[in-house]
């Protein structure tokens, strides 16, 4: 079977319910944002030196969430139940933590590959909620969803702390 179908080339794509939308609506505007999160994470795990590491199997589970995520924003009627998801990254936030020091000011992007990857999938993370919630103005969407992106984008930023302090990265606190 081919990849291509060519339903999607006068710019309208097929949503579960075989609704056909703009490329351009919040709704897959929402969808590609997971999407392309989903690929910047897959970037971040193969920059983590370690493939078993606990990292590593998490930002894998993160990948099968997003995909859930993304079927359910193409099927608003798919019922989610994110909030186990958002303990455990608070669990796993406050775990990392524990072992960073305290942050009192913003600090610059960067680091190791892996922490700089972390940092980028962060802002996509915050990206992908500002669509997600920009959808919710329009239409239904479940508010889990957004508390979901939210402490994702907090995981991500505690993740690349830790991996940066494994390496013995030094953050760059930002000043004025």
């Amino acid at each position: 079977m081919p990849i291509y179908t060519k339903t999607g080339d006068k710019g309208q794509t097929g949503l579960f319910s075989g609704k056909r939308v703009s490329k351009a609506s919040f709704r897959m505007e929402a969808i590609g944002t997971v999407d392309e999160l989903n690929s910047i994470i897959g970037l971040v795990i193969s920059q983590i030196p370690n493939p078993k590491s606990q990292i590593t199997n998490e930002l894998i589970e993160i990948q099968k969430d997003l995909f859930v995520i993304g079927s359910a924003l193409a099927n608003p009627r798919q019922a989610l139940n994110l909030s186990k998801r958002v303990k455990e990254f608070e669990k796993t936030i406050d775990k990392m933590a524990k072992e960073l020091p305290p942050l009192f000011n913003f600090i610059l992007p960067g680091g190791g590959k892996a922490g700089s990857m972390l940092h980028l999938a962060r802002t996509v993370c915050r990206r992908t909620e500002r669509r997600i919630v920009e959808l919710s103005k329009k239409e239904k969407v479940q508010s889990d969803l957004i508390v979901y992106i939210n402490r994702l984008s907090d995981l991500f930023l505690t993740m690349s702390r830790y991996i940066n302090h494994l390496e013995k990265k030094e953050e760059i606190i930002w000043k004025t």
